[in-house]
């Protein structure tokens, strides 16, 4: 279990019994200036009121529980038409869409692909860049958002 994974687990109740819904969370360590990005979304939209509610009682519970032992700056943040894409749920709900994706390792010779999700399997997603389908497994996605389009 994944540092994210606990933190989602410690979080997500509290989250959505104040009708958010928990989108998801990133840890990016950096020393000091380390940070703790959670995501939290509703249908009619995210203020900035609601960063601040959610703000509140998530620094109770992580001062409580402390799951990070270092300091990290808090930060709570609707995902943005730009959202990023962490579960595979999430993944089903923008297949058409155009996505941009990193992985972790080359797949069919390269990291970075742009272009249409055309299929979410149970182990990946198939995505379409200059006609070529490229299938990428889960696990070997480093960072996944969808592209806006206007």
């Amino acid at each position: 279990m994944t540092l994210e994974d606990k933190i989602e687990q410690l979080l997500k109740p509290t989250v959505e019994s104040m009708g958010f819904d928990f989108w998801g969370c990133e840890y990016l360590p950096a020393g000091q200036h380390s940070t703790l990005r959670i995501y939290i979304d509703k249908p009619s939209g995210v203020t900035v009121d609601d960063c601040g509610k959610v703000s509140r009682q998530v620094s109770a519970i992580m001062d409580v529980e402390d799951p990070i032992s270092n300091a990290y700056m808090l930060e709570i943040s609707s995902p943005g038409m730009d959202r990023p894409l962490m579960k595979p749920e999430q993944f089903q709900a923008y297949v058409n869409a155009v996505v941009q994706v990193r992985t972790s390792m080359d797949v069919m010779g390269r990291k970075r692909f742009k272009g249409k999700m055309v299929r979410v399997e149970q182990d990946g997603i198939e995505v379409e860049v200059d006609n070529e389908i490229y299938p990428i497994p889960f696990n070997m996605i480093e960072k996944a958002n969808v592209v806006p389009e206007f």
